[in-house]
């Protein structure tokens, strides 16, 4: 049996700006952009990467969700503290200057963790943590 990845979702609510962020800025392919009862149903990914998708959702989508639960939704959103995802990138340095030239909210500039990694974080137009990560090689390599 082989399980793998194929969506995870990000809390959005603008989908255009979403749309721009991750296509204009990180490269990434629309893969869908649909209407499906009263919502926009936007998947994106990487051209390198084309059985896993992202899908752009809005916050707390679904029909049972009450007014009250999309408000606190919207708020938790608005603060960043929903969803993240993580990234890799062979060039953490030129990713992170990249974004940061397009106008990315910066939330950490790269850096050298302890856990063997260079990384750096922003945050997408709905305030969602994106941080964007490199392997460190031995030296010597």
């Amino acid at each position: 049996m082989d399980i793998t990845l194929a969506q995870c979702f990000i809390a959005v609510d603008d989908p255009d700006a979403a749309i721009a962020f991750y296509r204009d800025v990180l490269g990434l392919e629309v893969r869908s952009d649909v209407g499906f009862e009263g919502m926009r149903w936007v998947t994106v990914g990487s051209p390198g990467q084309p059985d896993v998708s992202i899908v752009l959702e809005p916050p707390l989508a679904g029909p049972n969700a009450s007014p009250a639960d999309r408000q606190t939704m919207a708020e938790l959103l608005a603060k960043g503290l929903l969803r993240g995802v993580i990234f890799a990138t062979d060039d953490c340095d030129a990713t992170f200057e990249r974004i940061s030239a397009a106008g990315g909210e910066v939330l950490q500039e790269p850096m050298d963790q302890p856990y063997g990694v260079r990384d750096c974080a922003f945050r997408d137009p709905a305030g969602n943590l994106l941080r964007f990560t490199q392997p460190l090689t031995e030296s010597g390599d």
